[in-house]
């Protein structure tokens, strides 16, 4: 299997080459932004992603079982990657194919020390498996993370560390396990954020709470009684 995309004439090595022919165009001060981007800003921004969908989503929260739900949702979706990087250690074994620039010349290679395995790309599988898992939790925002997700690929790419197949192999494999490991994990992380819920000092993590005045009690699109109502049904009574 070490063998894989050896030859030149390979579409996978000449679409690497295409990519990476670009870093040698750009200027250096690109290059180096594209370096700190793809190893590490685009990781961090998927989780930031995940965090302003929790903070945003707590304050709308309606019911409490809903807004026990979401954050499941939201747990699961760094879960996810983290499941599906333990899911790559043996398929990284088994493929044992070697980095890009280690079998072909000429590549201009931003990240120096990568002498692991290419195949499957953890940057690809962590950034898709969570930008997944929060499409679950909440399209608007998911759609964003797999968005960030593609260009983390083609970053992978343009600095010489994966070939193209690498990218694609993680985009599936981050994929399928936030997708198909998806309702056992919301079988089990919705009772435990049920039980935070109802917690209370844990509970302003799933949903927030109404303020001393209580004007942040009031749901929109639920229905209050005036004060003016409430007094005559006590006089009334």
């Amino acid at each position: 299997m070490a063998g894989l995309a050896q030859s030149g004439s390979n579409p996978d090595v000449e679409l690497l080459y295409d990519i990476n022919g670009l870093a040698k165009d750009a200027p250096h001060w690109f290059d180096r932004v594209m370096e700190y981007v793809g190893e590490y800003g685009l990781l961090l921004a998927v989780v930031l992603l995940v965090l302003w969908c929790w903070w945003t989503g707590r304050r709308r929260a309606g019911s409490a079982e809903e807004a026990a739900s979401s954050v499941a949702a939201l747990v699961w979706a760094p879960l996810a990657a983290g499941v599906a990087v333990l899911v790559n250690v043996p398929i990284r074994g088994f493929v044992e194919r070697p980095r890009p620039f280690m079998e072909h010349d000429g590549l201009e290679v931003l990240v120096t020390g990568k002498t692991d395995y290419s195949f499957v790309s953890d940057h690809a599988t962590i950034t898709m498996a969570i930008a997944v898992g929060l499409f679950v939790a909440n399209r608007k925002y998911g759609l964003v993370g797999i968005g960030l997700a593609l260009f983390e690929g083609f970053c992978r790419v343009y600095m010489g560390v994966h070939y193209p197949t690498d990218v694609v192999g993680g985009f599936a494999l981050g994929t399928a396990v936030a997708l198909l490991l998806s309702p056992v994990a919301m079988a089990l992380l919705t009772p435990v954020a049920k039980a935070m819920e109802r917690s209370p000092r844990v509970g302003w993590l799933i949903r927030k709470r109404p303020s001393a005045d209580g004007r942040d009690a009031v749901i929109a699109g639920t229905r209050t009684e005036s004060a003016g109502a409430a007094e005559e049904r006590d006089l009334a009574a």
